[in-house]
């Protein structure tokens, strides 16, 4: 049997680097608390866990005094640093550097709004709570639309100015649907304007995951089920191979999966390690031999 891991699977460079910091803080033997989940992948937050990094939810920031805490690559809206700054803490910031461009972005679109003309909309495609989403949503003071779906589009007033954004890891082809529906419903007047803000690090992943899907009789897509970048590259990977399988891990992976297939292909989120993939191969090939 060929088992074949995915070449372009695995972290993206800005879950690299946040993990990166992170191991270098704990290594030196100092105490660190992460805000959030560092990446959307249980195995990846055990293993940095037992390394001793803390996670901690926003809650518990607000209680956190002269600690030293590191945002991870999806950002935070600014009441984030403004807490810490309160509180004393000390933040290793390894926030992605595609986010944060696109964090400037929009709070300079945001402040430069003339409250005085005609009612202007700072929209914002991606998926409501996302840790991302809601960075981009605290540079607009709250005040940004976010629409999840591409058919949500339809909610929006077309009599207003529209700016619109993408959270980075969203579809591209329902970016542009949802671009192509304000562009033949914008009312005469009105301003309409879009900012292509998807990362094309993980855009381009989706052409080369399908062609990958197409050459196995099976594929195994890795992914921590909270990764929103892992449920669209599954069902990219779903349309165009229906015998792909989402797993978290390689304890997942059924034999009767394996009958009778002759070659299986692993690939993964950008939030999945690399090490993941190499164990549910692992795995495979200890099945197969049995």
């Amino acid at each position: 049997m060929i088992v074949e891991i995915d070449t372009g699977s695995g972290f993206c460079f800005g879950v690299t680097t946040a993990i990166q910091k992170a191991e270098e803080t704990l290594a030196n033997g100092g105490k660190l608390y992460c805000l959030g989940d560092i990446v959307h992948n249980g195995m990846e937050c055990d293993r940095l866990r037992d390394m001793g990094l803390i996670t901690i939810e926003h809650e518990e920031l607000s209680h956190l005094h002269d600690a030293t805490v590191l945002l991870r690559a999806h950002g935070e809206p600014p009441s984030t640093y403004e807490l810490a700054r309160k509180n004393n803490i000390t933040i290793i910031d390894a926030t992605c550097p595609v986010v944060l461009a696109l964090q400037k972005r929009i709070k300079k679109k945001y402040d430069d709004i003339d409250t005085s003309q005609r009612p202007t909309d700072i929209v914002i495609f991606g998926k409501n709570g996302h840790a991302e989403v809601l960075g981009l949503v605290g540079q607009t003071e709250g005040k940004a639309i976010v629409l999840e779906h591409a058919s949500d589009v339809e909610k929006l007033d077309f009599s207003h100015n529209i700016y619109l954004y993408s959270q980075t890891t969203k579809s591209l082809d329902e970016f542009h649907q949802i671009i192509d529906f304000c562009q033949r419903h914008i009312e005469p007047g009105a301003t309409f304007q879009s900012f292509d803000t998807i990362c094309r690090q993980v855009a381009n992943r989706m052409p080369n995951i399908c062609e990958f899907a197409t050459k196995h009789d099976l594929i195994l897509f890795v992914s921590g089920r909270k990764s929103s970048n892992g449920k669209v590259l599954f069902n990219a990977c779903l349309q165009q191979n229906h015998n792909s399988h989402l797993i978290e891990g390689p304890e997942e992976i059924d034999a009767k999966w394996l009958e009778g297939i002759k070659s299986v292909g692993i690939c993964g989120a950008t939030s999945t390690p690399k090490w993941l993939m190499e164990k549910c191969q692992e795995e495979v090939e200890k099945i197969t031999q049995q």
